[in-house]
Formats: structure tokens, C-alpha cells, sequence
């Protein structure tokens, strides 16, 4: 397939939004509990929530470009009983809304005891509205992985693997720049949030590891033959048999060598999970590392997610293999 780089940055950016909001309710139950200190609500959530909100209004913005008629983007919501893209379209702007009334509910302040638990903890509005933006927030990787996983035909997307790792990789980049957060209002929460983005970062890489074991041994289901409805054993296509590209060639093709796929592969595992394990490790004790681990994951993960697309075959490609 031809990476589409507006989707590209749709996905990585709400990844990082979706994975940060994760790592700031995690952090306030792990406090309720008293397993981590108490943080200032308008300093520490409240920034963080409008952080959060940042990354996904650069993600909901960068979508807009892959439309032909943005006027027409409000239709895309209509088919929700049976596409998983509608259903993201309505489940982002409902997690957007909830992080910002969980920020506005730290800003003000508004911790009232709504339910009263045992050992004198009580749960407040922030509290009930993290743990709804946490549901939707699950619901959100699982719609954007699902848009792809349930498309049968294109056989490296049609596996659980596929959410799985959407899952992954933005718990993985939302804790990382949690830590960098940290490191600037927090710094006694450093350890915390490293040591989930180490954790996640190794889960990632093992989810990643395994599709793209699964996809090198993936058996076509469709041929040259198949495609054209010839049995012969010795197919080969010589050319599209016209004087240049189509609409098949230039949007199902994402046109580079093989060469340069072999040399992408390495490229975004040490940039995604290599380097950052490294400076994470190191920036326990060097916080100013952590900016550097988490510009470079996000650089491994656009080319991840470029790889993600270029490495699914389309089954029409069958036919329009190559230009004349």
C-alpha cells in the first residue's frame, strides 16, 4: 500500500495523546492508593491534560488532509453500526471532550467526595471521569487498529496483532513523554513513568517482533494466475500494458525498492524500541535524556507506521505490477 503520511501522523500523534492521558490516571490512582506522592491538580493534570489534548488536536487536524471534501468529514460518522472508522470518528471527539473535563476538573479544583471508600480514600469527579476517558481510550486504539485488522483480504492487517501493537506502541510513547513530563514538574515521579515506558517499550517491541515474523511467512491467497484466470505455471508480467501510471499504480503501490524496505525494517526498530530502552535506562539518572529517547521513538514511529502500510500488499498490485 501507498502510506498515507496524513494518516501516518493521525495515528503516532493520537497514539502519544491517548498513551499520556493513560500514564496521568495511572499516576493519580497509583497516589490514591499511596503508592506515589500527591501532585499539584493545575500543574501537574491539568498541564498534562492540555499536553494530551495538544497531540490529539495535531492528530484530529493532520487527518483532515487525507480528505478529498473536508466539508463531507461529518458523513464518515454515519456508518457506525458497521465500520470501524466511524466508529473512531465518533469515540475521538468523546475522548478529547472527557480529557479536557478531567483537566478542567483539576484546574478547579473539583475533588468533592462523590463515593467514599475504605481507609478514609475517597473518589471525586476526576477520578470517575479518568476512568471513562481510560475506557474510551482503549475503545479508540481498538477502533483505529480494527479499521485495518478487519480487512480480510489485506492479509499482513487481518490479525489481533494488529490493535494489539496500536495499543502498545501508544502506551509505549504516551509514558515516555510522561516521564519528560515528569522531569520538568515532577521529577520524584521520574522512575515511575520510565519504568512503564521501559516495560511497554519491551511489550512493543515483542507484539512488533511477532508480526512481522507472522507477515515474512505469510502464503498468498491470490496469484498472477488467479488474478487474470489463466492457469499456467510460469506467469510473469512484462507491463501494465500502457504509456504510464494509473489510479491502481500510484495508490496501492508505495513505489520504493526493495532495497530500501530491507533498509527501513532495522531502521525503525533501533529507532523505536533499541535507542529509546537505552536512553531510558541511562536517563533515570540524566532526566535531560529522556527528551532525546522521546524524540527519537517518535521519529521510529512514523517510520514504523510507514512501514506498517508500504509492508501490506494490496491483492489488485497482482495485476498492476509495473508501469510500462
Amino acid at each position: 500500500m501507498k502510506p498515507p503520511f496524513s494518516v501516518i501522523f493521525l495515528t503516532t500523534l493520537i497514539g502519544v495523546g491517548q498513551g499520556l492521558f493513560l500514564a496521568l490516571y495511572t499516576g493519580q490512582l497509583y497516589s490514591l492508593f499511596d503508592l506515589l506522592p500527591d501532585q499539584d491538580s493545575r500543574s501537574f493534570y491539568a498541564t498534562g491534560s492540555i499536553i494530551s489534548l495538544m497531540f490529539l488536536g495535531a492528530g484530529l487536524i493532520a487527518s483532515v488532509f487525507h480528505l478529498g471534501h473536508p466539508e463531507r468529514a461529518w458523513r464518515s460518522a454515519a456508518r457506525w453500526r458497521t465500520s470501524w472508522l466511524s466508529r473512531e470518528v465518533i469515540v475521538l471527539p468523546a475522548f478529547m471532550g472527557t480529557v479536557f473535563l478531567y483537566g478542567m476538573a483539576h484546574w478547579f479544583h473539583l475533588n468533592t467526595p462523590v463515593i467514599e471508600l475504605a481507609g478514609s480514600r475517597n473518589v471525586d469527579i476526576t477520578l470517575i471521569l479518568g476512568a471513562v476517558g481510560t475506557l474510551l481510550s482503549f475503545a479508540l486504539f481498538v477502533c483505529t487498529g480494527m479499521i485495518y485488522a478487519c480487512l480480510r483480504f489485506m492479509q499482513e492487517w487481518h490479525t489481533p496483532l494488529t490493535p494489539l501493537n496500536f495499543i502498545l506502541l501508544g502506551g509505549a510513547s504516551g509514558f515516555l513523554l510522561a516521564s519528560v513530563f515528569a522531569a520538568i514538574v515532577a521529577p520524584e515521579l521520574i522512575v515511575f513513568f520510565a519504568g512503564w515506558a521501559i516495560v511497554l517499550t519491551l511489550l512493543a517491541l515483542i507484539g512488533r517482533s511477532a508480526t512481522l515474523w507472522r507477515n515474512s511467512r505469510i502464503k498468498p491467497k491470490s496469484s498472477l494466475s488467479t488474478a487474470i484466470g489463466i492457469k499456467h505455471p510460469h506467469i510473469v508480467q512484462i507491463s501494465q500494458g500502457s504509456m504510464g501510471g494509473s489510479f491502481n499504480t500510484r495508490a496501492f503501490f508505495h513505489g520504493k525498492s526493495a532495497n530500501f524496505i530491507r533498509a527501513i525494517k532495522p531502521g525503525f526498530i533501533i529507532l523505536t524500541f533499541v535507542l529509546p530502552l537505552i536512553l531510558l535506562a541511562v536517563g533515570l539518572s540524566a532526566p535531560k535524556l529522556l527528551i532525546v529517547a522521546f524524540v527519537i521513538q517518535y521519529i521510529g514511529l512514523l517510520a514504523e507506521r510507514w512501514f506498517f502500510f508500504a509492508e501490506a500488499n494490496h491483492p489488485q498490485n497482482l495485476y498492476y505490477q509495473k508501469v510500462a
